[in-house]
């Protein structure tokens, strides 16, 4: 469900879904305070009684100790397999939530409440939930489906400068990788969507998610056609692995991916030049980093060599060849190393 004020009709949407009386609303401190109060009259109205769980923010804390402190709390207040976790904020919110969710009592029903850019066009729709390892990005996880994604672009306007930026990222990716079209609308419209022009980002928001959602219809588990949403995550994930999740948000290294992700295509032959500089283009439109930075390349394979998307040793890239159209094909080690040195 998108719409604007739409927070403050999820105690209905809830209703509907026959849920048990007891939901655990997973947020942080920051996000409590502006949203918390919509988000408990709902439930309270639609006869639930919430209890708001608080966790840290921050991808550094995205792992199975905090999810723990979850644990701990749907324990003291009782918690059954009919109760409910409401995930209320960003993609690490959503990811821990929903992992929690997916192993408590072997599984009880969650719903996304994204306030974030990545979090609604991307990371609330799927099934993806997890956590990270100090070797790794979300090497720890499991596929458990929300019952509803509520997305309310509204929410959008208290999100820090930078938090907004990085996720437009993830809104060119799916032009990249899926509709031409859509990219080109980007490209017409960056300035007013950079803006926060409310139609324009409406429209951003809702395309990309309607984009993702057929992709995972089509391959919930991430077997075939969904890895192409990895597109600039091999290489972004292991930058952000390699700072230590503190220097760069999720967005951001994804777009130094996605530009590094063009440009390899095209240093294997695979797609023009014109695409690299078009796509660079439009992400420093967005005031997103493009330059991959100064970390030893055997150190990015390592890391990439432990990614979820190996397979049988060979490192998989989304490689693309023209915008909408992108190709899953193995790199092999020695050309990816000769191509970081570069």
């Amino acid at each position: 469900m998108i719409g604007n004020g739409i927070r403050n009709r999820l105690g209905p949407y809830l209703r509907a879904l026959s849920l048990g009386e007891k939901v655990a609303v997973v947020t942080n401190p920051a996000i409590d305070r502006l949203y918390g109060a919509d988000v408990r009259r709902s439930l309270q109205t639609a006869r639930f009684v919430p209890k708001m769980i608080h966790v840290r923010d921050g991808e550094r804390y995205k792992n199975l100790a905090e999810v723990e402190r979850i644990y701990d709390q749907l324990i003291l207040h009782r918690f059954e397999r009919k109760s409910t976790l409401v995930a209320l904020g960003g993609g690490v919110i959503g990811d821990m939530a929903g992992f929690a969710a997916a192993t408590f009592l072997r599984g009880i029903p969650f719903i996304q409440v994204p306030t974030t850019v990545v979090a609604q066009v991307d990371a609330s729709i799927g099934g993806k939930t997890g956590v990270d390892h100090p070797r790794g990005k979300n090497l720890i996880g499991a596929f458990h489906q929300p019952k509803l994604v509520c997305v309310d672009p509204t929410v959008l306007a208290s999100l820090p400068r930078r938090e907004f930026i990085a996720g437009l990222a993830e809104v060119v990716k799916y032009g990249m990788i899926l509709d031409a079209g859509f990219f080109k609308y980007l490209e017409r419209n960056a300035s007013a969507i950079l803006a926060m022009d409310s139609e324009k980002l409406f429209h951003c928001i809702k395309k990309s998610a309607a984009l993702k959602a057929k992709v995972v219809s089509a391959d919930e588990r991430e077997s075939g056609l969904r890895k192409i949403l990895n597109y600039g995550h091999t290489l972004g994930h292991a930058i952000e692995t390699l700072t230590g999740y503190r220097k760069y948000k999720h967005g951001e290294a994804v777009a130094i991916g996605m530009a590094s992700a063009a440009k390899l295509a095209y240093f294997l032959g695979m797609t023009e030049l014109r695409l690299v500089q078009r796509q660079i283009t439009l992400l420093r439109a967005f005031n997103l980093p493009t330059e991959l930075p100064k970390l030893d390349p055997g150190s990015i394979l390592e890391v990439m060599e432990r990614d979820k998307k190996v397979a049988g040793g060979e490192i998989f890239f989304i490689l693309p060849e023209k915008i909408g159209s992108v190709q899953i094909a193995p790199v092999d080690k020695k050309v990816l190393k000769a191509f970081l040195s570069a």
